[in-house]
């Protein structure tokens, strides 16, 4: 919110994110910034991570299947429901076709959910994003404009999966070097989202200002669907409270840093008819990477005020 609001009233400290000044090794400072993120992920995961899916697998099936039905569909139907400019429907559209955000595994914590079922779930939902997230975005965004999928998935492969593979294999061979890099990551991903978000909202203020109210009832709608859907289903399959929670998280918390970066690359903005429809398609990331955080630490700080009752958290395994 801090970062938001630095963005919005001194916009210059920020636009050097966004504006193409700087293109390490011949790429978008954005997808770069990103693709460190998913480094540092990857740096926290250890191959037991993997085999923990085995053990939960209908907690986790259940989630990634939640993450990838609900949020795609809400976002659609939000966008046709309030008439959205195609700008605006197809980025609001991707964020929703997007992973959880690695934020939730902090937020489940204070929630007193489960934090392992957290972490894998975000773990996992990453790695179906890098099929899922193109493919659901070309189907739902298709309606507007011709979304190019491979392309879609190129990204996904050099932004998101690349990165996280790497920093698995550096965490199993490097593991000394690795542990100590794993206590700093968490925190300068949190840095460089506010960077990759405060950057498009500096350059985006005009066209924020132009659809303001619009943006962000559309963005809440999407949010409170993630979660009230998230948490409802679950509690109807009979999952334990602990797991209710934990998938609401996922559910309702993006990787809005993701949508961002995908929808800022020269690629996917070529694929608009109208410069100012491209320039839209960030723009919902950047506000759901506010709404999904404030949201869910409100959650949190609720929740983890409830008693859990002995039992409670046994859910399907």
């Amino acid at each position: 919110m801090l970062g938001t609001a630095w963005a919005w009233f001194v916009p210059d400290h920020f636009l050097w994110v966004v504006d193409g000044r700087f293109r390490p090794v011949g790429q978008p400072l954005v997808s770069v910034l990103l693709g460190v993120i998913m480094l540092g992920m990857g740096l926290t995961l250890s191959f037991d991570d993997f085999r923990r899916i085995a053990r939960i697998p209908k907690c986790i099936a259940a989630g990634v299947a939640l993450q990838f039905t609900v949020m795609p569909l809400a976002g659609i139907a939000i966008a046709i429901g309030f008439g959205l400019e195609t700008g605006l429907a197809v980025g609001l559209i991707l964020v929703a076709c997007c992973p959880g955000g690695t934020a939730s595994n902090v937020v489940a914590y204070l929630a007193r959910a489960n934090l392992a079922l957290s972490v894998t779930m975000t773990m996992a939902s990453t790695l179906v994003a890098v099929v899922a997230t193109p493919l659901l975005t070309g189907w739902l965004a298709g309606k507007y404009v011709e979304i190019d999928q491979w392309n879609l998935f190129v990204n996904m492969v050099s932004i998101v999966l690349v990165p996280v593979v790497a920093g698995v294999l550096l965490n199993r061979y490097f593991s000394r070097a690795t542990a100590r890099i794993a206590v700093v990551s968490p925190l300068a991903s949190v840095l460089v989202v506010v960077l990759i978000v405060g950057g498009i909202i500096a350059a985006s203020k005009p066209l924020i200002e132009m659809h303001f109210g619009v943006l962000l009832l559309a963005v809440l709608f999407l949010h409170v669907f993630g979660f009230g859907l998230g948490y409802g289903i679950t509690r109807a399959l009979g999952f334990g409270v602990t797991e209710r929670r934990t998938i609401s998280i996922e559910v309702g918390m993006q990787n809005s840093g993701l949508g961002s970066s995908l929808a800022s690359t020269p690629a996917f903005a070529a694929q608009f008819s109208a410069p100012m429809q491209a320039a839209l398609a960030p723009v919902p990331s950047a506000i759901s990477a506010v709404y999904h955080v404030v949201i869910g630490s409100f959650l949190a700080a609720v929740w983890r005020r409830q008693p859990i009752e002995t039992g409670d958290s046994d859910g399907p395994e």
